[in-house]
């Protein structure tokens, strides 16, 4: 029998916010911004407040410091079932330039230690129908305590060559990136099937919507949703379209529903400040 609908593997954070007056921020001394804000961030941390507010049962398990933003995180998910080990370097961290626009630069500061292993105890107990893997570097070695589990992973801006990402794109059934990197989206998302085991690439365009590939098929464009508001802050739209359109594959929604359903989710998080403050809580 299954604990959990889904167990997301590692990718919290802390997010430090400055709302800036524009994208790219011409060089001055200094400028004066609107109050600076950490929030909860960074992918896992999204994926799993949103699965948890659509009502699927979330297991997360992370390495986060024991330091003041360890604390935020253990906060921020207190109502998610959490197992931590302690990450050697401290928490994660990203400092996040907004624009007026609601478009984002990150400076991410990823605190890796070599050799740094999640401890199998934290997850070993799980029995989840779905795992979503974040491309944290311990993530990968999770894979084999795995078998059986159908695996999604966010690639998020890969650029196709980067060698961090090839173990997470060849091992999941599921890949999720952004276009924002690629020359050539289609090459990079024929190749993700090609070299690995994935049955469905969905790669996400912004404004533009995203595209989907399943093996044997062809390239599919899907339009992006209408914004429920104005847009406030894009941070979070990612992973939010992950959450949504894994609700969708986990309560046997068509693939084009969960794509639907994916960038409904999106688009909420678009209208609302910060990166995962305020997941959707209800879609069709």
């Amino acid at each position: 029998m299954n604990t959990h609908d889904v167990l997301v593997v590692g990718g919290s954070g802390v997010d430090t916010t400055a709302y800036v007056p524009a994208l790219p921020l011409p060089y001055a001394d200094t400028y004066a911004v609107p109050p600076v804000i950490d929030r909860i961030g960074n992918t896992g941390a999204g994926v799993a407040l949103g699965c948890a507010a659509l009502g699927l049962r979330v297991k997360f398990v992370d390495l986060i410091g024991d330091d003041p933003q360890g604390a935020l995180i253990r906060r921020a998910l207190g109502a998610v079932d959490c197992s931590y080990g302690e990450a050697v370097a401290g928490t994660r961290r990203s400092v996040l330039l907004v624009g007026p626009d609601g478009r984002r630069t990150s400076l991410f500061d990823p605190r890796v230690t070599p050799g740094e292993r999640l401890p199998a105890g934290l997850y070993r107990d799980v029995r989840p129908r779905h795992a979503h893997v974040s491309i944290t570097d311990f993530s990968r070695h999770v894979y084999p305590d795995l078998d059986g589990v159908p695996i999604s992973t966010d690639l998020h801006d890969w650029d196709g060559v980067n060698p961090h990402h090839e173990d997470f794109a060849y091992q999941s059934d599921l890949v999720f990136l952004s276009a924002t990197a690629l020359g050539d989206p289609e090459e990079v998302m024929r190749r993700i099937l090609a070299k690995g085991k994935a049955g469905t690439v969905v790669c996400t365009r912004g404004a533009d919507g995203c595209l989907v590939l399943t093996r044997g098929g062809a390239v599919r464009a899907y339009p992006a949703e209408p914004l429920p508001g104005p847009v406030a802050d894009t941070n979070g739209a990612g992973d939010a379209f992950v959450s949504g359109f894994l609700y969708g594959r986990l309560n046997g929604r068509s693939l084009d529903a969960c794509v639907r359903l994916g960038a409904m989710a999106g688009a909420h998080a678009c209208t609302v400040p910060g990166t995962h403050e305020a997941p959707i809580t209800s879609l069709p």
